[in-house]
């Protein structure tokens, strides 16, 4: 320390100075450590977040979904289940199922589990069966074969454990055996979505 006038002080103050300095660094080192580990943590939570939890964290929020390969719809994500979401617009809702689909554009960060088993158990066929039951007006887009990604136009007839008969007419005729040209058998890893008016059923 020096021995000139005042000189204790001014040493002091070197000696503040340095351990100021010290302090700081080991904040700002405290401060990347803490950072690392918030840092780590989010991955770890993000690596246990499942899409269908991402989708209904995303409900009422407008997406675009791209089917693989076929069509590509947008609209307000209404409704996420256990096999399948559900999109609004303004004139129709649509149906896809989650195997379908190769791309979302629009998802929210959030996510939300389900807590209802019931709800969870309830799956595709489920779906077609409401539909089925309600006779309701679709069209149906199918993933492969000669009519990927063109629309089939008719009303579900039955729903089987993999598969459904949908009855093709043409669009807007109601289902008589008149009117139905042929019966199609539709296995569920051939659809791509099915699309109907609003409060049909969907």
């Amino acid at each position: 320390m020096t021995s000139e006038p005042g000189g204790a002080y001014i040493g002091a103050m070197r000696w503040d100075a340095l351990f100021d300095d010290m302090e700081a660094q080991l904040s700002a080192g405290d401060r990347l450590q803490l950072e690392s580990e918030i840092t780590e943590r989010s991955r770890t939570d993000v690596a246990g977040v499942e899409l269908e939890d991402r989708l209904r964290g995303s409900l009422g929020l407008r997406v675009v979904v791209h089917l693989r390969p076929g069509p590509v719809f947008s609209g307000a994500l209404g409704h996420v289940g256990g096999e399948s979401l559900v999109l609004n617009d303004r004139q129709y809702q649509v149906l896809i199922p989650y195997a379908a689909v190769s791309r979302y554009e629009g998802l929210g960060r959030h996510s939300l589990s389900e807590p209802s088993a019931v709800r969870r158990k309830l799956g595709l066929a489920s779906a077609l069966r409401g539909l089925a039951r309600d006779r309701a007006a679709l069209t149906v887009y199918l993933t492969g074969g000669p009519f990927e990604g063109a629309g089939l136009s008719g009303v579900i007839d039955r729903v089987g454990r993999d598969y459904f008969d949908l009855a093709v007419t043409r669009p807007g005729e109601p289902r008589r055996a008149a009117n139905v040209s042929q019966v199609a058998s539709v296995p569920f890893s051939s659809l791509g979505a099915l699309r109907s008016m609003r409060g049909a059923g969907l």
